[in-house]
This record gives C-alpha cells, structure tokens and sequence, in this order.
C-alpha cells in the first residue's frame, strides 16, 4: 500500500505521520514510506501508480483556501479512478461538498476529535483499506508487479491491453480509464493467465466480449470499442468464451 498526505501544516503533518507509522507497527501494515507534501502539485507529480493500493490523506484547506483539497481530491480521481480519498480537517461543514465534487471519498475525518478518537478514525480507516486492497488483490483484481511498474485495477473492468508505440511500454483500457505502464505483453501474461493474447500486440479480457467479427478479424467490447484478433486466434478465444459462460451459467 502507498500512503500520501497533502498537509500544509507542519505539525499536524508529524500528527499524522506518527499515528500511521504507529498503526502499521501495531497492525503489521506493510506500506511503502509515507509520502508526506505541502503542495498540491508536488503530490500530483508524484502520482506514477494507480489502484486501490494507494490511500490519501487529505486536508481540505491549503494555504488559507477552504476548498483547495476537494480540487485535488477530483484531479486525484481523474488520475487514480481507484484511489481511497480521506479527507482530513477542521471544515466538518464542507463535508456536503464532497459529494458534490463526486470524488468518493472512504472518510472524512475531524481534526477537533480528541486525540483518542482521532487516532482510532486513522486506524479504522488504514485497517480498512489494507484489508479492502488484500481481498481486491487476492479474489477479483488484476495486479501487475515488476521492477519498473506496479498496477492494481479490478480485473473484470479490463477490455484489453496493446504494446504501447513507445518501446518496452503497454496501455490498458477499462471502461473509465487509460493507463501506460512499463511492461511487455508476455510478462504481463506471465502474472495474469486470466488474460488472452488475441494478437501478437493485444491482451484481451474474454469476460467482457461482446462479439467475435471473424470476417474482419476484429473482437468487439462490451463498451463498443474493438481489438485486433488474429486469424488462427479465433477458435481458440470462442472456446475460452465458451468456457467461461459456462463457468458462470449462461
């Protein structure tokens, strides 16, 4: 898990820094260091990972203006359409708005919570999004992990994955989102068997298949766009639809 707060001042950024390092000792969290920033965009740029896996800590307030963090929160979404978001502050009145600026956020914390009761929300809050990654990671999710690159998205919103035109790159395509990585197709199939190489520069995901165009050597998505399939790929990917429409009982 990689943890990030957005605080401009100063001790309550050791507040809470030193609670979560004290959660994960106790709790026996595993997370990279945590990324502590005072600036928005210092912690934007810092962003080169997306999934479930990373959890922000945001203040609504920076630098005297009372909405900047929810701004944040929605370029974070833009970015991270799988981030977790808890907004942490003195604004309990802005709360309303979090909804209105649609990021979904997991909490939304008081900082004038007695330190008990605050340190108990950030545990809460931890305990929940450690074990929210571990069961996406271990039951439904798609997760990539090399020296260069780490990926988590759920594995039932991927349509497919292509060879990037920039070298040793990919892209993968959900239904929300496009993301470029570092990684082959091949080390990608290595980890993710789930997948199917329909060509030699396309993984496809066969659960979301809306139809095999044998003509035109085209495989079509249930969001309506489309991949190449090779030739002596079709019957191959018909048994594996096949297959898993059988799995599930249609």
């Amino acid at each position: 898990m990689n943890i990030f707060i957005l605080e401009d001042n100063f001790i309550q950024q050791a507040r809470l820094e030193r609670i979560i390092e004290e959660v994960k000792i106790r709790r026996s969290i595993h997370s990279k260091m945590v990324n502590t920033f005072e600036k928005p965009v210092q912690l934007l740029e810092s962003i080169c990972e997306k999934g479930m896996h990373n959890l922000y800590f945001l203040d609504i307030e920076i630098k005297n203006d009372e909405q900047r963090g929810l701004e944040v929160a929605k370029q974070i979404r833009q970015i991270d359409p799988y981030a977790q978001i808890v907004f942490v502050t003195t604004h309990s009145e802005l709360m309303p708005l979090t909804f209105r600026y649609q990021v979904s956020a997991l909490d939304y914390i008081d900082k004038g919570l007695s330190q008990e009761a605050f340190s108990r929300r950030i545990e809460e809050v931890l305990l929940y999004a450690n074990n929210a990654c571990s069961k996406n990671l271990l039951e439904d999710s798609f997760y990539f992990k090399s020296r260069y690159s780490q990926v988590q998205v759920p594995f039932n919103d991927i349509l497919y994955i292509e060879t990037s035109l920039r070298s040793h790159r990919v892209v993968l395509y959900t239904a929300k989102d496009r993301m470029e990585f570092t990684a082959t197709l091949g080390d990608i199939l290595k980890q993710e068997p789930r997948l199917f190489q329909c060509h030699r520069s396309f993984l496809v995901n066969p659960l979301n298949i809306f139809k095999v165009d044998r003509s035109n050597k085209l495989i079509y998505l249930k969001n309506g766009s489309n991949c190449l399939i090779s030739r002596n790929k079709i019957k191959d990917i018909m048994v594996v639809i096949e297959e898993n429409q059988r799995g599930r009982g249609i």
